[in-house]
């Protein structure tokens, strides 16, 4: 099945710079991701392509161009790959880092090699460690009656839009040694790169292999040496406030990086089999995972007792890969096909490839039991609750979120630590809040799965100093 292109291929752009070059975004926004498409009207080459290859066949066939050469940046640690797949599906050139130790053949590129992509395209890799240690970048030059004229980098996780790729993914031993790398590999790209170069980040975009967060949708390489601290501190400056900065990040990605070695297929995205209301209340008994899709408002008006709410409208495929049980069953609940067929895909692009089972409608279909739910509330109705009766204040939002500003009194169990520490909920009425709601609707499933007497807070933490709130932490006063 094809996908509707119009609504993943964004921020298209066509530049005359030497040659008329079509340069396509494929947003991955759960993953906070991007993929970029590159071609001159005849043939292309791609970078950083996510696991559902079928978005960049659609956008080929679209556009009627060729797939010459698949590049990647590096290993990934936030998503499986759909590069090898796509080269074997269009029989383009795979280019892999030669210093990669990949379980499958490859095209290996080094260091300052340069490949042609058809008659008006050079594209050169630049050795940018600091994400991991094999990382490349690669530069981009039109070719034309003038020569060879520069064009854009693709920087994968290296230098991103006001930031780096984090550094720390690779676990502790290596965080300083790639830290510093990665301010001598942002460095190199501003020196050896004019400054009216674009830079086209795959990570940033809420991604958490981003060290820290940008608004920013567009950049050059100018841009980036006046606004991003990577260019404008000194090495120990950056390495000291970007290492303070650095919170949790998705336990999922520690299956990336061997996956994407060994070389993933093509993922089958046909519909898995129908579960009815006996067979999920049986599979929620064995303990899988039994996934609503539907929103926070829809889950907590009434659900099927035992489901688990993942919201297709938030970032789905990030927090169920980072708490679930890695092999746990998943079962897909969606009001209807469509919403099922989204969740599979953003689950095969973290490597959870096939649901155990699919069911569509609604909870009355999904239960043979009296369906469960639970109230929704805002932090103005905290504050009055507060005001004559004791109540449990579980924050889940992560710990360096939770010491910068909280609410007086709140017990804060981080939400991708929740499903292992139910048993230190305190005993009571249990009102759960994060930064959004979004988070809160998750540990509000788990936490009527346990049978706990819970409120989620559906509001934005933003409004609990004005409701009243007393708050603690480094940055309470700001709030206040």
């Amino acid at each position: 099945m094809n996908p509707d292109i119009d609504t993943l291929a964004t921020d298209t752009e066509e530049h005359p710079s030497g040659a008329r070059l079509t340069v396509r975004t494929l947003e991955t926004p759960s993953l906070g991701d991007r993929t970029y498409l590159v071609h001159d009207g005849e043939v292309a080459f791609i970078v950083d392509p996510q696991r559902d290859i079928d978005r960049v066949l659609a956008l080929l066939e679209a556009d009627g161009v060729r797939l010459t050469h698949v590049f990647e940046t590096h290993i990934h640690n936030d998503y499986v790959t759909g590069g090898l797949a796509l080269a074997r599906e269009t029989g383009a050139a795979y280019l892999v880092n030669a210093a990669d130790d990949v379980a499958y053949d490859r095209t290996p590129i080094s260091d300052d090699e340069v490949v042609a992509v058809g008659e008006t395209m050079k594209v050169r890799a630049i050795a940018t460690p600091g994400h991991t240690f094999t990382h490349l970048s690669y530069a981009l030059k039109t070719t034309g009656p003038d020569g060879d004229q520069p064009y854009a980098v693709f920087t994968g996780g290296s230098l991103l839009y006001g930031a780096t790729g984090r550094p720390d993914l690779l676990g502790p031993d290596h965080t300083d040694a790639l830290v510093r790398h990665q301010h001598a590999s942002a460095h190199r790209l501003a020196t050896e790169l004019p400054d009216s170069a674009e830079v086209y980040p795959t990570h940033g975009f809420g991604s958490f292999c981003s060290a820290t967060q940008s608004e920013a949708t567009s950049s050059t390489i100018g841009d980036e040496k006046r606004s991003n601290p990577v260019l404008t501190q000194d090495e120990e400056t950056y390495v000291r406030e970007l290492l303070d900065g650095l919170g949790a990040w998705p336990a999922y990605y520690a299956h990336m990086g061997p996956a994407n070695a060994a070389g993933p297929d093509a993922p089958d995205l046909s519909p898995v089999q129908e579960a009815d209301a006996g067979e999920l209340r049986r599979r929620i008994e064995a303990g899988e995972w039994v996934v609503d899709l539907r929103t926070r408002t829809a889950f907590a008006a009434g659900h099927a007792p035992g489901t688990l709410n993942f919201g297709l409208d938030g970032a789905f495929s990030t927090y169920l890969g980072w708490l679930i049980e890695w092999g746990t069953p998943v079962t897909l609940l969606g009001e209807t096909a469509d919403d099922v067929a989204e969740a599979q895909r953003e689950l095969v692009r973290i490597g959870i490839d096939r649901p155990a089972a699919q069911a569509t409608g609604g909870p009355e279909r999904w239960s043979d039991r009296e369906l469960q739910s639970h109230r929704t509330a805002t932090f103005a109705d905290l504050a009055q609750v507060r005001h004559h009766r004791d109540v449990v204040v579980l924050d889940v939002r992560r710990s360096d979120e939770f010491e910068k500003s909280a609410i007086e009194g709140a017990v804060n169990i981080p939400i991708h630590e929740l499903p292992r520490r139910l048993d230190e909920v305190p005993a009571g009425e249990v009102w759960v809040h994060c930064a959004g709601g979004y988070r809160a609707s998750v540990a509000a499933s788990f936490l009527a799965a346990a049978g706990a007497e819970l409120v989620a807070v559906d509001d934005s933490f933003d409004n609990a100093a004005a409701a009243g709130l007393p708050l603690v932490g480094s940055e309470a006063e700001v709030d206040a």
